[in-house]
């Protein structure tokens, strides 16, 4: 289709059935989305042997051997490579132990991850968005972390990448304490953002905008890509961030990117527009990128913070 990359999950330990449905709103005039799907999962074992079957496919279609994180190193035969794989790990609902959840997650799928997400900032989750506070998720983090490293032994590239996913709804003091915390943990990286639980006006008056949950698409642009670049500021531009939240052209892509994006995820605008959103999205991000002189998307992250340095 296109992608750079997917990321499967949320995945909780034990298979649960998420909250009662209906469980998913569209509001398609604001192409918009709002969802309360409350982590429904197989659970990791069901996972686990899916991607272990995907990387065995992999493997055999590209006639190479597995590296550190089971991904095929180069391609055989003319054969394409395949494009990488996160794994976005959460908690069950019922569990007191967040962060042991979490830490079964790192530890049965890191091996077949080509990153790993801790997802903090589901609004469909009672408690969750809580261990997105300073103590909480430094805790959380390094626990995660060690139960990666103990999954090995990994090989000269190491172990998967652990990221955090955090919400759009942040203070500001949230936003320094998430970013001391990824600094001071090593965090390889920061997603931004989940859906947010605020209502623009558009959305309030829309007949489907008091639906409870988590709210996707157009709407959460602005505040995200908000949130995104001052995480890239606090976070002074060290670590790779994820930009996501009502992406739906090549324009709002290359905003993510200059606002200090590496990669940028799309959701709700490939549930309306389908996978022609693809290509074309890409077509018009190297649009921006030869107008503003860009040589790649690498060059043009954070390129607005250098313009107001």
């Amino acid at each position: 289709m296109g992608f750079g990359f997917v990321e499967i999950g949320s995945v909780t330990p034990l298979p649960q059935p998420g909250n009662p449905k209906p469980r998913v709103f569209r509001l398609p005039e604001l192409d918009a989305v709002i969802n309360r799907y409350g982590f429904n999962s197989h659970g990791v074992d069901a996972v686990a042997a899916n991607l272990a079957a995907f990387r065995q496919r992999e493997a055999a279609g590209m006639g190479a051997g597995l590296g550190s994180s089971q991904t095929p190193s180069a391609p055989a035969d003319g054969a394409a490579p395949s494009g990488r794989v996160g794994v976005n790990l959460g908690k069950n609902k019922a569990s007191d132990d967040a962060a042991g959840d979490y830490a079964i997650g790192a530890a049965k799928l890191g091996r077949f991850a080509d990153y790993l997400v801790i997802n903090v900032s589901s609004p469909n989750t009672p408690g969750l968005r809580a261990l997105q506070g300073r103590r909480e998720l430094e805790r959380l983090v390094r626990r995660c972390q060690a139960a990666r490293d103990a999954a090995g032994p990994w090989g000269a590239v190491g172990p998967p990448p652990v990221l955090v996913k955090v919400a759009p709804d942040l203070t500001e003091a949230d936003k320094a304490d998430i970013a001391m915390v990824a600094l001071r943990t090593g965090v390889d990286g920061l997603i931004v953002s989940n859906t947010t639980l605020a209502r623009p006006k558009d959305v309030a008056d829309h007949p489907t905008g008091d639906e409870v949950g988590g709210l996707s698409g157009r709407p959460l642009f602005e505040p995200s890509t908000a949130v995104l670049r001052d995480m890239y500021r606090l976070t002074k531009g060290r670590m790779p961030i994820i930009g996501v939240g009502g992406v739906s052209s090549g324009q709002d892509a290359y905003a993510k990117i200059r606002a200090g994006a590496s990669l940028v995820e799309i959701y709700s605008s490939l549930a309306y527009g389908g996978p022609a959103v693809v290509p074309r999205m890409k077509r018009e991000l190297a649009a921006c990128l030869r107008r503003d002189g860009f040589d790649s998307v690498a060059a043009a992250v954070g390129a607005d913070h250098r313009k107001q340095s």
